[in-house]
């Protein structure tokens, strides 16, 4: 199984677009910052606000790249749509 996802900050000012086989363990990493350099590091990133699941790598993929092509507003839409308020599925 694999999963895209979009995580976001406190604020929900930043969105991060990712993909994973492990979505538990690579939200762990996100919060726990392991790569200090990164995006998600910078804008504090830790809050699972998406994610979809597919059967294979080739169509997350397609869907990861499809959805980072993405204006911000469609994002939003593709977020509300799951999760209108914008809670921390990551917790629940």
């Amino acid at each position: 199984m694999y999963y895209i996802y979009i995580a976001t900050n406190k604020n929900n000012t930043a969105l991060y677009t990712g993909i994973s086989n492990a979505l538990e363990r690579r939200m762990l990493e996100h919060t726990a910052k392991e790569s200090p350099n990164s995006f998600t590091a910078k804008y504090n990133i830790d809050k699972l606000v998406y994610y979809d699941t597919f059967p294979n790598a080739k169509d997350a993929i397609f869907a990861e790249k499809k959805i980072k092509d993405w204006k911000r507003d469609k994002k939003i839409k593709l977020i509300e749509d799951m999760n209108p308020k914008w809670r921390d599925l990551f917790e629940m």
